[in-house]
């Protein structure tokens, strides 16, 4: 018996209008159009959304988006959420104060985050060419564990080295025969992503210990937390909601930590712990920083924003990591 064609997933969905490739995965169409920023307006009222002034809201929703701007208005909406309905005496102000919010947490994690992400970068490209006595380690395959994670980090480094319009990599280019710059070098124009990979990959583990107790910290922790602070980076970097998101990553912790850390238990996978890991790094690389003052200051600013969907605990303040170095 000859057996049919079985019918193609193009057809199904168009029969159908939905297919399961699995139970629990739909497949369908995306069937939403255009709607202008004045019909958004008018559809948020109906909705329940307080708006003292449509042309400004209007203004606000063609240089932000609806889109971006609905993350913020999601938190204001009565339960079942799906219903779209708002909760009593939700304005437009309201949604635009907590985007504001987390636009000037990016900005303070971001300066932070600057200043640690420097000192990891030294860290390992000062300490690695000194135990190797070789500038140019990093392009070396003889100091890394695996062939593949090396190759891949190659990759990655030629294509930063070969776009980069840094001054001192184009004088590099056009004064030495060298296929590569030595690792100081690259080590300023590689993603911190790539360095986290690269770090991961060090053959001696000796070396890495070194790296990682410059931080106080033991290898798996600062791989987990190297890695936390690349997202949050990115995210910052990418204008990404941050202040109420839920993380995929799980960190790692160390059980005794050497320096001030957090006696309360906390959500791993809010923004308050990546505060707490960028705060740790902050008290280690720069003695007594304003940290704690500056993100207290933040909050009293926005006092009506809920920091319990941050991941803060009550007592936040009080705990030894945000009191010491004040």
């Amino acid at each position: 018996m000859q057996c049919e064609n079985p019918p193609s997933l193009l057809t199904m969905l168009k029969s159908a209008g939905r297919f399961f490739l699995t139970t629990n995965i739909p497949i369908m169409f995306y069937s939403k159009k255009y709607t202008s920023p004045t019909d958004l307006i008018a559809l948020l009222q109906t909705r329940g959304l307080i708006i003292n002034d449509e042309s400004k809201a209007i203004n606000y929703i063609k240089r932000i988006g609806y889109y971006r701007l609905s993350a913020y208005f999601y938190p204001l909406l009565e339960s079942p959420k799906q219903q779209h309905k708002f909760k009593p005496n939700t304005s437009f102000e309201k949604a635009l104060l907590i985007y504001r919010f987390d636009r000037q947490l990016r900005l303070f994690i971001f300066n932070h985050i600057e200043k640690i992400e420097i000192a990891i970068r030294s860290a390992i490209s000062n300490i690695m060419s000194r135990e190797t006595n070789d500038p140019f380690w990093m392009t070396n395959p003889i100091y890394f564990a695996s062939t593949t994670l090396f190759n891949n980090s190659i990759q990655k480094i030629n294509n930063e080295y070969n776009t980069s319009k840094e001054d001192f990599i184009i004088h590099f280019k056009n004064t030495y025969q060298d296929n590569y710059p030595p690792s100081w070098m690259l080590a300023e124009i590689i993603p911190l992503g790539v360095l986290t990979r690269i770090y991961q990959n060090i053959k001696n583990n000796a070396i890495r210990k070194m790296i990682a107790q410059e931080f106080y910290l033991n290898i798996p922790v600062l791989e987990s937390w190297m890695t936390i602070i690349t997202v949050t980076r990115n995210n910052c970097c990418h204008h990404s909601r941050i202040w109420n998101k839920t993380y995929g990553l799980n960190a790692l912790l160390i059980k005794r930590l050497s320096r001030p850390w957090i006696g309360t238990t906390i959500n791993h996978r809010k923004i308050y712990f990546s505060l707490c890991i960028i705060k740790y790094f902050m008290n280690t690389i720069v003695p007594n920083n304003d940290m704690t003052i500056k993100l207290s200051e933040l909050l009293q600013k926005y006092p009506s924003i809920d920091i319990k969907a941050m991941g803060f605990s009550s007592n936040w303040i009080d705990e030894d990591l945000w009191r010491y170095n004040q």
